[in-house]
């Protein structure tokens, strides 16, 4: 029997504006994958079904990812989340350095269900937060 494949739906949000440490002015890139899996044994969550894998980052670096990153400082990411079709709702943080910026995000897997997702995301400083809809299959 061959590998099973997997349904897959790409995310992503509007950055993150936050405080960090400090006084210091912050965004978070997020993007990540709504998957139905399970995800192989070598992945971040192995076994993880109906899921959403964000991909979290530092930072915006104008020159791509050999220039330097501005607005990068350390800061917890708050991913919360409600399922449409189940009801079932929760939260999930993740602190997120500096020092993890486009090539080196934070994996934070968000364990949904499958069904109509919202998914907010903030720090636990003052922070402006986005949401996005996805459908986790």
């Amino acid at each position: 029997m061959g590998p099973r494949s997997c349904a897959m739906a790409e995310v992503a949000t509007a950055p993150v504006l936050t405080l960090g440490n400090g006084i210091c002015v912050g965004m978070l890139a997020v993007s990540g994958t709504a998957f139905d899996g399970p995800l192989w044994e070598y992945s971040n969550t192995p076994g993880a079904v109906h899921s959403v894998e964000l991909r979290i980052s530092q930072g915006f670096s104008p020159l791509g990812e050999w220039g330097s990153t501005t607005l990068a400082c350390d800061a917890t990411a708050v991913v919360d989340w409600q399922n449409a079709d189940t009801g079932r709702s929760g939260t999930v943080s993740r602190h997120i350095p500096a020092s993890n910026t486009s090539t080196r995000p934070v994996l934070v897997p968000v364990e949904t269900g499958p069904g109509r997702v919202r998914l907010t995301v903030r720090t636990d400083r003052p922070s402006l937060p986005v949401s996005t809809d996805v459908v986790v299959p």
